[in-house]
């Protein structure tokens, strides 16, 4: 889209819809990458927040929502609930990202 900023209003749109969970997932992954990217981490974190997962199952949506969520915790110094996210992700799939890498640069 060019610009972070305007990746959100169109997330947001799409999180009113009544679109597939997997899809609205997406939506709030780039909304929430784009916040991040604008230092807006909390906001991100919020976004990432409104997308229910499952973490008995982990299903591929629920995975990229945690790590991104992973993601965003690390860039905003929050290495604990980093860690604990990208633990999350490594549960149900090992290989999964480079989940397994950033949980070892955080320890």
């Amino acid at each position: 889209m060019g610009s972070p900023a305007k990746a959100v209003p169109v997330a947001e749109e799409a999180l009113r819809a009544p679109l597939p969970e997997g899809t609205r997932a997406e939506a709030a992954i780039v909304a929430a990458s784009a916040l991040a990217d604008m230092s807006r981490f909390d906001e991100a974190l919020a976004m990432l927040r409104r997308i229910p997962t499952r973490p008995e199952v982990g299903r591929g949506h629920d995975l990229r929502v945690w790590y991104v969520t992973g993601d965003v915790l690390a860039r905003s110094g929050r290495t604990d609930e980093a860690a604990r996210e990208f633990r999350r992700v490594i549960r149900h799939d090992r290989t999964a990202f480079d989940a397994a890498e950033r949980l070892a640069e955080l320890s």
